[in-house]
């Protein structure tokens, strides 16, 4: 994990050295961008393991970035705001982001939450596990919709595709918000509702690759996988 290398997009120089040094310092590989084109553009050419991302970039923001990343695939990206309202926290979430911090933030705390995410990111290699036309693969990191001779990558973020993992452990189970917290994010400080915005993010990429509804939700407890 700690060969990995970090995305660092924030425009102030100072925020950017001390985020530098303080992943270096756990032996991170490190690339910085000044402004969302060129995070964009470093992305794209050096694939980064984890991103850690500031809203107001200037050319592109933050939040145009995220959605840019979030169609060309899973990279997991820590979102850095100096707007503290659940509002600005949860559009983040829904866009796709992993976890956010705000500030002034602790660097140290950011490069814990890098960590976890991460770990969360490499399960253990057991054999793919199948429910109805779901597929995981905790190998490969990969979840896929089958259909017939088609097999269609769900492009997820860390923390989506560890709900899935969770879940399908469990299929038959209802997950309480509090559990799938837990258990998916433990190091996160996020309120159990921001469970439902990445529950919400992956049923819809579960339906737009013709997983249909394999993901419900229980009145006042939570979700469940429902049976193919």
């Amino acid at each position: 994990m700690e060969s990995a290398l970090i995305l660092i997009a924030e425009d102030e120089p100072e925020i950017a050295s001390i985020l530098e040094a303080y992943f270096a310092r756990d032996g991170f590989r490190t690339v910085t961008a000044s402004d969302g084109d060129i995070a964009l553009q470093h992305h794209l050419r050096l694939a980064p393991d984890l991103m850690v991302l500031d809203v107001k970039m200037p050319k592109a923001d933050g939040f145009a970035v995220l959605a840019e990343i979030r169609r060309r695939g899973g990279t997991p990206v820590i979102m850095a705001t100096a707007l503290a309202e659940d509002l600005d926290k949860l559009s983040a979430l829904r866009l796709g982001a992993d976890d956010y911090v705000v500030k002034p933030f602790n660097p140290l705390e950011v490069v814990e939450r890098a960590k976890a995410i991460l770990r969360r990111g490499r399960l253990n290699g057991d054999a793919p596990v199948r429910h109805g036309p779901l597929e995981l693969d905790g190998t490969a990191h990969a979840a896929y919709v089958l259909d017939g001779d088609r097999r269609t990558l769900l492009q997820l973020t860390a923390t989506e595709f560890k709900l899935l993992a969770h879940m399908m452990r469990t299929p038959t189970k209802v997950f309480g918000r509090g559990e799938l917290l837990d258990a998916c994010m433990p190091e996160s400080d996020a309120l159990e509702r921001t469970v439902d915005s990445h529950v919400s993010n992956l049923r819809r990429k579960l339906q737009a690759a013709g997983g249909g509804e394999l993901l419900g939700g229980v009145r006042g407890i939570g979700y469940r996988l429902l049976p193919p």
